[in-house]
Order: structure tokens, then C-alpha cells, then sequence
């Protein structure tokens, strides 16, 4: 009885998956996994789901980059580099500020409109009752290896999909650095560690001080296929 109850189940799932990839079924957009993602909306377990769809889909990710607030623009193609870039653009900032602009995937580019929105503002507000003006990074482009050793694998950075996000200023002035507020047993160390937890539902990879001391500056961001985040 058991076993006919599980099938059962089952095949009222796989139906209702259908219906909804069909459109037979109508739900709301933030709950279809095959609606466009909306980088405004409150993340949901089907957020890593969508951004995952675009990477391999550059239509849908101009289009949920689109309806962000970041200013970009895009760079042209260049197939036959040592390190090449399809699709890429430069974002300049949106309502924070940036410590220069930087080179992005698509997804990139999405994944940190989402971050700045969904978890580096709300972190400010709930700890410090103002906003970040901007974040300082170390870059994101890069043509090199992982940890720029001479062979193996090539770095996220290669593709523009990762970016190393060194710190931020608030509306006040005030700066927070991970360097030098990662260690300490403060506000600004809560705020660090909510950062880089939020992170972690919107980027692949999210790795801190608390990976190993490569990072011990910034938190490296990507948008690659492995999951981690510590």
C-alpha cells in the first residue's frame, strides 16, 4: 500500500511539473521554475535554479539583466583571446557606488545586482540604520590560473565570471574592510559574516577569510558550476 501511495504521489508531482512547464498550470512567476528571473523579487529556493539557466542562455540573462538597476555596458566579443569573452559587459554601478568599474559575465552581473540588493543593503540597514554608499573591490578580469600558478586550471576570474569584493563605505563615511574587520568580535565583523552569508543564495561560490589565507582580504565571488561557500 505503502509503495502505491509514493507512486501516486509521485506522478501527481511529475504532473504538475508539467502543467507548469506547459503553461497549462498557471502559478505565480516567483514560483515557476521556467519564469524569467526577476532580480528585484525576494530570492526563493527556485532563485539558484534561474540564475543557473543563465548561464547557458544569454537572451534570458540580458533580459533579467535588463530590469536591474546597475548600469552597464557591454563590451565586445573577443573569441580568440588567450582568455575570451562573449557577452560580457562593464558595470559601473548602480545605486552604490563602485571603487572602479569592473568587467562581468551576464550571470556575474546578475548575481551581484541581486547581492547588492538582497543582502548588502538589508545587512546595513538592520545593523547600522543607513546604506552602503559603495563597495570597494580588487577587481574581476583577470587571464591567469587559480592562485596564478604556472598550469592547472584556469581562475574564474579568467572568464569574468568572479569578482573579490574587499570592503565597503557607508553613508557616513565609514568603512568596512574585510581585512581589517574580519578578525575582530564587533559590529563590523557581524556585518562581514552576514554579508557572506547572504551571498552564498545568490553566487556559486563564496569564499572568505575563513577558506584559507589567499582570501583573508576579500570575499571571491563567482558564478562557476561548484558550490561552496565558506
Amino acid at each position: 500500500m505503502g509503495r502505491w501511495i509514493a507512486l501516486s504521489l509521485l506522478l501527481i508531482i511529475a504532473g504538475a511539473v508539467v502543467s507548469v512547464w506547459r503553461g497549462w498550470l498557471d502559478v505565480p512567476a516567483q514560483w515557476n521554475p521556467w519564469a524569467p528571473l526577476d532580480v528585484k523579487a525576494v530570492p526563493n529556493w527556485l532563485t539558484g535554479f534561474k540564475l543557473m539557466r543563465l548561464r547557458t542562455d544569454p537572451e534570458l540573462c540580458a533580459q533579467a539583466l535588463s530590469r536591474s538597476d546597475l548600469r552597464v555596458t557591454p563590451q565586445a566579443d573577443s573569441p580568440d583571446a588567450k582568455c575570451p569573452l562573449i557577452g560580457a559587459v562593464r558595470v559601473q554601478g548602480g545605486e552604490v557606488a563602485l571603487s572602479s568599474s569592473f568587467l562581468a559575465s551576464c550571470p556575474l552581473a546578475v548575481a551581484y545586482a541581486m547581492f547588492e540588493r538582497h543582502t548588502l543593503q538589508p545587512a546595513a540597514q538592520a545593523l547600522y540604520g543607513q546604506p552602503v554608499a559603495r563597495v570597494d573591490h580588487l577587481g574581476s578580469f583577470a587571464c591567469r590560473n587559480v592562485y596564478n600558478r604556472e598550469s592547472g586550471a584556469l581562475s574564474r576570474h579568467a572568464s569574468a565570471d568572479a569578482l573579490d569584493i574587499a570592503g565597503v563605505r557607508l553613508a557616513d563615511g565609514r568603512s568596512v574592510s574585510v581585512l581589517r574587520d574580519w578578525p575582530k568580535h564587533n559590529q563590523d565583523a557581524q556585518f562581514l559574516r552576514q554579508v557572506r552569508d547572504g551571498a552564498c543564495e545568490v553566487f556559486s561560490v563564496v569564499l572568505s577569510p575563513d577558506y584559507n589565507a589567499a582570501h583573508r582580504n576579500h570575499f571571491h565571488v563567482d558564478v562557476g558550476r561548484w558550490s561552496v561557500c565558506r
